[in-house]
């Protein structure tokens, strides 16, 4: 529990401090009024900095597979507060649900995450929901 608060806790204080710089702004970069409910399998995790990026591939209505690229909080917050490449990345093949909040370009399938939540029912909150 108190790894989850302290997830929460950095990922508000970067929140806060991007808006001083316009270079790492989620809200510059991410519409706080468009909310995600993504679900699908975590195809690949990019733990490199200046943020990690999970892949997830979304199985569409229509049969389709989109990729979702979702940008989380640095390797070394994430390393703090207990979380791992392998813990993110989930069971293969694992179907997992991600809140998130969507890029500011509609063009693209970007998004910021809050939550993402494992079929076991386990979670981990990155950031308010």
């Amino acid at each position: 529990m108190r790894h989850r608060f302290a997830v929460v806790l950095v990922a508000t204080l970067v929140v806060v401090a991007g808006s001083v710089s316009a270079h790492h702004s989620v809200s510059g970069q991410y519409d706080a009024s468009r909310p995600l409910t993504l679900t699908g399998v975590i195809s690949k995790v990019d733990w490199i900095n200046p943020h990690i990026y999970l892949h997830l591939d979304v199985k569409e209505k229509d049969g389709a597979v989109t990729t979702w690229t979702l940008s989380t909080l640095p390797t070394a917050m994430m390393r703090r507060a207990g979380l791992t490449k392998e813990s993110l990345q989930g069971q293969p093949g694992e179907v997992v649900t991600i809140n998130a909040i969507a890029a500011r370009d509609e063009t693209k399938k970007l998004g910021w995450i809050s939550k993402i939540t494992y079929a076991d029912g386990h979670h981990v909150q990155l950031g308010r929901d």
